[in-house]
């Protein structure tokens, strides 16, 4: 009995020794050693976007502007495209717009509409996200930022006001909420802006056109 008493008290006295032994001082680990291993369902990488989309400027106190768009994305990785964005539309006067014209203020707003525009640029997509829907579903989806450029077509509201052809730079950000391999809804805001000559005043003035769109975009086959 003493001797395995003894023993006893020998493996006890000498198993945390063991298991210092054991462990390894690996030092402080960086932010930038540790990677997140996400699986990505839905790559973008050297595939072709094409994509309808229908949108409104609402921001503009005299004019509401329901539009189109037609969109084409080329992805060269998961994170950068080239895009070229198509659009057209026209602008409806408000109730504001209506109530200065009328007997009581005859004023007209002086403003001008937007009839269309052509822009190419870049996206960049930093963020590749999964939602999950109350535990019934799963939707991935990605965040970019659009920088585009290009030409817009406006016109004077004015009769006789004439077309304004403005040089437009286009930042925005938006969203693809993947509905399949070929299929996403793509959601955007994006903000014009716009330096035009207006030959009604003989003057350049700058614009802005807020955009909020939503699109539905088909993608190719993989690698195609």
């Amino acid at each position: 009995m003493r001797l395995c008493s003894a023993a006893a008290a020998f493996l006890l006295a000498s198993a945390p020794s063991a298991v210092a032994q054991e462990t390894v001082d690996i030092g402080l680990i960086r932010d930038s050693d540790i990677t997140v291993v996400q699986k990505l369902l839905y790559p973008k990488e050297a595939r072709t976007e094409i994509g309808f989309h229908v949108g409104v400027m609402p921001f503009d106190a005299y004019l509401t502007t329901p539009n189109a768009q037609l969109s084409f994305v080329r992805h060269f990785s998961e994170r950068g495209a080239f895009s070229v964005l198509l659009g057209g539309g026209y602008g409806l006067k408000t109730r504001v717009s209506t109530q200065l014209e009328s007997p009581a203020f005859g004023v007209a707003p002086f403003s001008y509409r937007y009839l269309g525009s052509a822009l190419a640029g870049v996206e960049w997509s930093p963020i590749y996200a999964k939602l999950n829907l109350n535990g019934a579903k799963v939707v991935h989806f990605d965040v970019y930022f659009p920088l585009r450029g290009g030409l817009t077509v406006e016109q004077s509201v004015i009769p006789g006001g004439g077309l304004a052809f403005a040089p437009t730079v286009s930042p925005g950000i938006g969203g693809r909420f993947f509905l399949g391999e070929r299929s996403a809804l793509k959601v955007e805001l994006r903000d014009d802006l716009l330096l035009e000559y207006r030959s009604l005043t003989d003057s350049l003035e700058f614009k802005q056109n807020a955009d909020v769109t939503l699109g539905l975009v088909f993608l190719s086959g993989k690698g195609s």
